[in-house]
């Protein structure tokens, strides 16, 4: 066969889901990005030619009410009007929704239904249990709101998963109608060879057709190779931030993940010059943010101790709060113990956090000599079915202390009807605006919506520098930075830290 005669397939385009809006800055800089600062660059990400942009779920929703003064709906409506030509994409906590809880399925429904209503495109559902019964309520939610139920697999390590137990897990979700399957590596964890033999499985198993999304953090260092590994694999979307919101605890970048593909016989329908734009946008936007931002830039320890970077902050901070920080290394080599007993559960929103604060429990007092509420309830099923048997001991002692029994359901099967009690205490608050949308930020968050109600027509309350402030800060000028603009305070307040924004006369 001549030269001439040889054929060349074209490349198979690999699509691109963008995180600068949402995953990137809770990521890099704990969610605190204000609203102003990513309108400028939505044009450009709206043209760039990206699978579906990341913008709303997670812990934004938390954040915009907590910290911003920003109403959650606001900026999703504000994103689907900036970016009429792009898929919203959204994380969402199955039947926690958003919140650190489960819902009644009236509350889920109504949840799903109105961020339909408001702009959201693609729902990406995970449960930190991996449990699928805690995602198949709002799949089907998501499924009759006529949206994209992406069902999620949030990927771990332990003695008993395997890529046996990721492929019957896509399955699960595949029978729940999902649109498409993602595998969601929350702590950096995922190493190529895994990624490639998990995609690979899951295509053999259920079709090339199947659509899956690959999601990767960044904090070992090894993630991008994972990603190539994963697109020879056949995976379909992977996500990246751009460059200049990109790495450490954050993502692979948007630009180096295009480029690495050129020459490969993989592609994206990225527009570079668009890209640069948006990188151009949030470099000169990201010194704001830098009192929030994360000192991690590579951690390998994390393949031995699975924690997040969210996780490690909060145990120092327990430490600390206990004058105990010297019992780090000690609670560091608890949380595998403490994560054992308790079936090996993925370490997620909120496992995480439940499973690191049992082990300060242990090392401060005792081994299980006093267990959290929520430690409790991961032992004895309330926060699902966990992936091993959990330690028979361990649960004697959590029914013991907790003075409940174990369950074997689907734990929002216990939950009794709530939206219309909720609705009676949300019209009660001063600044509430009669939508539905206001009640399920009450419902979500009980303690902070109040406080967010009564103040939320000042307008929201940016905690980034100032322009004067950063000059100031350059020149060195001390008394310029302290009066240049509003400061920010942690206030103890009964135990409880809160974030005080004073505005300088």
């Amino acid at each position: 066969m001549s030269p001439r005669e040889i054929e060349v397939s074209e490349p198979r385009e690999v699509g691109i889901t963008e995180l600068v809006l949402r995953d990137a800055h809770q990521s890099l800089m704990a969610t605190r990005m204000a609203m102003e600062d990513m309108v400028g660059a939505c044009a450009d990400i709206d043209a760039a030619g990206y699978w579906s942009v990341e913008c709303w779920g997670g812990a934004t929703y938390d954040s915009c009410i907590r910290f911003l003064n920003e109403d959650p709906w606001e900026r999703l409506r504000t994103f689907r009007k900036l970016m009429p030509n792009s898929r919203l994409q959204m994380l969402l906590r199955g039947q926690n929704l958003l919140g650190y809880r489960h819902y009644n399925d009236e509350v889920v429904d109504r949840f799903v239904d109105k961020s339909a209503e408001n702009g959201m495109d693609v729902f990406r559902v995970f449960d930190a249990m991996n449990d699928p019964r805690n995602m198949a309520h709002a799949m089907a939610a998501v499924k009759k709101a006529g949206k994209h139920a992406q069902g999620t697999i949030c990927y771990t390590i332990s003695p008993v998963h395997t890529v046996e137990g990721y492929v019957k897990l896509a399955g699960q979700l595949l029978d729940m109608g999902a649109d498409s399957i993602a595998l969601k590596d929350m702590a950096a964890l995922l190493k190529p060879q895994p990624a490639y033999d998990i995609i690979k499985a899951i295509k053999d198993t259920y079709g090339q057709k199947t659509q899956i999304n690959l999601h990767c953090h960044s904090t070992t260092g090894v993630t991008e190779v994972s990603l190539m590994k994963a697109i020879e694999a056949g995976v379909d979307v992977v996500d990246t931030a751009i460059s200049s919101m990109s790495l450490g605890p954050g993502h692979n970048p948007t630009e180096s993940v295009a480029e690495m593909l050129e020459g490969t016989g993989y592609t994206t329908s990225l527009d570079y010059d668009r890209l640069h734009k948006i990188r151009d946008h949030f470099k000169a936007i990201r010194p704001k943010y830098k009192k929030f931002e994360s000192k991690t830039l590579v951690d390998t320890s994390i393949f031995k101790s699975q924690i997040p970077g969210g996780m490690l902050s909060n145990m120092e901070s327990q430490l600390r709060a206990q004058g105990a920080e010297d019992k780090m290394d000690e609670v560091m080599a608890e949380v595998p113990r403490v994560r054992k007993a308790a079936g090996f559960p993925p370490l997620v929103t909120p496992s995480s956090q439940i499973v690191g604060t049992q082990a300060v429990f242990n090392v401060m007092m005792g081994e299980y000599k006093r267990m959290t509420g929520e430690f409790a309830d991961i032992m004895l099923g309330y926060y699902g079915a966990s992936p091993a048997d959990r330690d028979p001991k361990v649960v004697k002692l959590a029914e013991e202390q907790s003075g409940k029994k174990p369950i074997t359901q689907r734990p929002a099967d216990l939950l009794p009807p709530e939206w219309e009690e909720q609705s009676k205490e949300a019209a009660a608050l001063k600044g509430f605006n009669g939508t539905d949308e206001d009640v399920l930020t009450y419902a979500l968050f009980p303690q902070v919506a109040p406080v967010f109600f009564e103040h939320r027509a000042e307008g929201p309350h940016s905690v980034a520098l100032t322009d004067a402030q950063l000059k100031a800060e350059a020149e060195g000028d001390e008394k310029s930075l302290a009066v240049a603009g509003p400061v920010t305070y942690n206030v103890n307040v009964g135990g409880t830290v809160r974030e005080v924004t004073v505005q300088q006369a």
